[in-house]
């Protein structure tokens, strides 16, 4: 009885492996092995025995004739078998030839020898095989066959043989498929010969069918292997080979040094039928995955897209494998195209790049900062001493061409909070006229590596197979993190802001230099930024000079002043990582240097006090070039009543300036002096004196002292009817043994000396007689260059106080010998009333009402003195700063407060 098959391969020119068709479920069809009847072919070779003369012709030619093809057969005799294939002999017949006649006709296959009588058809078939060997046919060419060489085993040096034929179509035939992804193919190569490899389809991974007869396969691996078995076995293709099968390599692993790779067993490749790529199809068919970290060798032609197109439309299908594929978190995307109430997508600008793989973007519609962990992304640490050097690498690279762009933003996913890790938008940044993915662009680099993500998760970057070619790249090229090299420590720059002796010694360098390079590396406040001098490797603080920004909460116990926290995100957002150029102008005694910031053209400190953000403070502000420009901007700022000036009243401040001098007679206009504490006085209650320096007396001063001092190194007795008095002009001896000038302030004849008061430095002494001389005439020109002074609007604690010493101490660490700035508040006959300022105090650089007056009420170490400064009630700004000075102390309980509330009712 004839039967009918398909024919699925061809063992040689005599044997065919057929096969049934599918059953009604799926189920792969039974095979058996044919023998062709009466006819014999040479055999194939394999791994212990070369090919018989003309094997490979003889079994290529029946395989062309044959498989795929429906064929008719008739078992003339069954073998036993010990596997579970039917083994038997008989005849077959292809579109109604006999396939065992067309093989003797073409000359590759010859009649068995038979010793039953000859039948009809056997005298046929010896007369087609007379005539196939009298034209020289097949087996019987008395050239005899082509001499080739088969390599049965895949070739010892894998890495020069891909290397040798990567990207290169090579023409082959399948000779096996062990499952849906896996081949064994013959490849012709160019010059010949035959090379046997193992193929892994490239971009895919099938389920793994048992390799063990009874034992059970993955699900759907044997649909898997019908499947490319049914399309590619023995067919004719064009293989590429694509690489090694060796993942993504461990960022920081050895190099060069790592010893050579074994012999591969199997080589990645796309292998190419005239219907086009099985993978794609095995794909779409739903019987294969995806492979993630193939992308990179797929990217370039864009077979990893049309893959992905296939996957879609399994997942759409729900075919096979993807049968159970979860769908798209519902908390990630939603339909109204928002994550969490914030827009999926968005555009941006970059305010700052905390690492090599988050950075804080400004949502352009809403105002609001995201902080965004780039897709799929994964940064080297800047705390693993290995990978400090790539880490900070990383963020440079995002810093210098993202901070302060455009940027289009896709939020991926949400990565939900883990441990100590909070949660986190993922998102994928684009920027630039070509919008180029900068996390491709940071992995291409080798400054990152691609996650690997699980094969069912979903929360991944929408372009993650390019991230995985880009990572390709860098490992083939073996650039940064994949490179292998151990880099150099990273060292922390070196903080020449450290102390006020330190930063010192750097202003006069930084003078001439001009406009210096750096970036702003933290901004601590409106008016306050820490820079970094790449090229020196070195971070200081600067202050700028000229304003006066509101101060923000350094700890959570404190409050920010009014609009402190706004100046400060101001700009943290419009500095921030930014490169600037600086100037410096002097340095404060806490090491910040004072001077002007520039972003390009822009002047910082003019943009915050036009924005209303700072203030000008006077006393700076009126020694630089550009201080019309800032107070134009406060003008602005307050006409518009920006921030700070929201309440502002254009129309009080100058009533306020317009107030009759009858109704404010102890205030005097703002005058700012360089003034130097010459002597302090604690006897006969407290007072000290001043020089005012910068002026043309100092400068006759120091020529008069020099010729003082010349003219008392010569002996100069003291007349015989000299007799000093009270108010005489002398020169008297100090206990330094130097001569200056003094005013007699009383006598006694008794104990013949007399106190003196040295009218140059106010300082007071007692001298005897023997040590005064008349003071030469030429040397009384000169007015004294010490004038008295006491502090404005406050008195030290009383002499009886306890306190007094520790105020008095206080007063001469901070003053005596200084150089400090003052301002006349008040006059009182020759005694000048002082508002003393620290030009190196930062906080007096941005507050203006900032005094070394309202540090002693704050220390608890005087008071305010209402009796005795009867003017205070023309200062009202100043009386508020003081009384939140002393309300200060008494909440810390400093000084005279320690035990309480002492001030005295007043």
């Amino acid at each position: 009885m004839s039967l009918k098959a398909i024919v699925k391969s061809v063992i040689s020119g005599d044997t065919l492996v057929l096969r049934g068709r599918t059953g009604p479920q799926g189920q792969s069809p039974k095979e058996r092995i044919l023998h062709l009847a009466d006819v014999v072919a040479p055999r194939m070779g394999n791994l212990t025995r070369e090919d018989e003369p003309w094997a490979f012709e003889s079994r290529d030619f029946l395989r062309a004739l044959a498989v795929g093809k429906e064929i008719s057969f008739t078992s003339t005799h069954s073998f036993p078998s010990n596997e579970d294939v039917t083994r038997d002999l008989g005849t077959a017949e292809i579109g109604g030839v006999d396939v065992a006649s067309e093989m003797l006709k073409n000359g590759w296959a010859k009649l068995k020898e038979s010793k039953r009588d000859p039948t009809e058809d056997d005298i046929q078939k010896r007369d087609i095989e007379a005539e196939a060997k009298a034209a020289g046919k097949g087996l019987w060419n008395s050239h005899g066959p082509q001499a080739r060489v088969v390599h049965q085993t895949m070739p010892t040096d894998s890495q020069a043989f891909v290397s040798e034929w990567k990207g290169k179509a090579i023409d082959a035939l399948v000779e096996q498929v062990r499952d849906g992804s896996t081949l064994r193919l013959r490849l012709f190569m160019p010059d010949g010969e035959h090379q046997i490899v193992n193929i892994a389809l490239a971009g895919v991974r099938c389920a793994r069918t048992s390799p063990r007869q009874g034992e059970p396969s993955e699900p759907w691996a044997e649909e898997a292997k019908f499947f490319t078995e049914s399309r590619l076995l023995q067919r004719s293709v064009r293989v590429i080979i694509l690489s090694l099968p060796t993942s993504t390599a461990t960022p920081f692993q050895a190099g060069a040094n790592s010893a050579p790779p074994p012999p591969a067993s199997i080589f990645i490749g796309t292998v190419l039928h005239p219907a086009g790529n099985v993978a794609e199809h095995l794909v779409a068919a739903g019987l294969a995955r995806v492979v993630d970290w193939h992308a990179g060798m797929l990217a370039a032609g864009g077979g990893m897209e049309r893959l992905r197109a296939s996957e879609k439309v399994a997942k759409e299908k729900r075919a096979c494998l993807y049968a159970n594929v979860p769908t798209a978190s519902a908390s990630i995307t939603q339909s109204n195209g928002t994550t969490n109430g914030n827009a999926r997508i968005f555009d941006g600008t970059v305010i700052r790049v905390w690492s090599g793989d988050q950075i804080s973007v400004i949502d352009k519609e809403s105002g609001k900062e995201r902080r965004l962990q780039l897709s799929s992304t994964k940064g080297p640490k800047l705390s693993d001493p290995k990978q400090a050097y790539y880490a900070q690498e990383a963020r440079e690279f995002l810093r210098k061409r993202l901070i302060g762009k455009h940027v289009k933003v896709t939020v991926d996913f949400i990565r939900p909070r883990d441990g100590e890790y909070e949660e986190r938008e993922c998102a994928t940044v684009r920027y630039g006229n070509q919008i180029s993915n900068v996390a491709e662009q940071l992995v291409e680099k080798g400054l990152a590596s691609v996650v690997r993500h699980r094969r069912d998760d979903e929360d991944r970057s929408s372009d993650y197979d390019k991230l995985m070619a880009a990572e390709q790249v860098a490992v083939a090229e073996t650039r940064g993190i994949h490179s292998g090299k151990e880099q150099p420590a990273v060292k922390p720059p070196v903080n020449i802001s450290e102390s006020g002796a330190r930063a010192t010694t750097f202003v006069n360098g930084f003078k001439r230099q001009g406009k210096i390079s750096a970036v702003v590396d933290y901004v601590a406040s409106g008016s306050r930024f820490k820079l970094f001098l790449p090229r020196d490797n070195q971070s200081l603080t600067l202050v700028l000079n000229g304003i006066r920004a509101p101060r923000t909460a350094r700890n959570p116990s404190e409050r920010s002043e009014p609009f402190g926290q706004e100046a400060a995100d101001f700009a943290t957002r419009r500095y921030m990582q930014r490169d600037v150029e600086f100037e410096v102008d002097t340095v404060d005694k806490s090491g910040g240097f004072i001077g002007t910031l520039w972003l390009k053209s822009e002047n910082v400190a003019i943009s915050l006090v036009k924005e209303g953000l700072a203030s000008v403070h006077s006393f700076s502000a009126d020694s630089l070039s550009w201080s019309t420009l800032l107070y134009a901007a406060e003008a602005e700022a307050k006409q518009a009543q920006k921030n700070l000036w929201e309440n502002y009243d254009e129309e009080a401040e100058k009533a306020a300036q317009a107030l009759p001098a009858e109704d404010d007679p102890g205030r005097l206009k703002s005058e700012y002096l360089d003034v130097i504490i010459s002597d302090v006085r604690a006897e006969n209650g407290f007072s000290f004196s001043v020089q005012i320096l910068n002026t043309e007396g100092i400068a006759t001063l120091e020529k008069l002292m020099r010729d003082f001092s010349l003219h008392h190194r010569v002996a100069h007795p003291a007349p015989s009817n000299f007799t000093p008095k009270a108010g005489d002009l002398v020169s008297a001896k100090f206990s330094d043994g130097s001569w200056y000038r003094a005013r007699i302030r009383r006598t006694s004849s008794v104990k013949k000396e007399a106190e003196v008061t040295f009218i140059d430095y106010g300082n007071q002494d007692t001298v005897s007689f023997s040590n005064i001389r008349p003071l030469d005439p030429k040397f009384r020109s000169l007015p004294g260059q010490a004038q008295d002074a006491r502090l404005s609007f406050v008195r030290l604690v009383a002499s009886e106080s306890e306190y007094h010493a520790d105020a008095v101490q206080r007063f001469r660490q901070l003053c005596e010998g200084r150089k400090l700035v003052a301002n006349i508040d008040y006059k009182e006959g020759a005694t000048l009333h002082l508002r003393l300022i620290d030009p190196n105090d930062p906080v007096a650089t941005q507050d203006p009402l900032a005094c070394i007056n309202a540090d002693l009420l704050r220390e608890g170490l005087a008071s305010i003195d209402r009796k005795g400064c009867k003017y205070i009630g023309a200062y009202p700004h100043i009386m508020s700063k003081l009384q939140t000075a002393v309300a200060e102390a008494k909440r810390d309980r400093a000084g005279m407060f320690e035990f309480g509330d002492v001030e005295e009712d007043e």
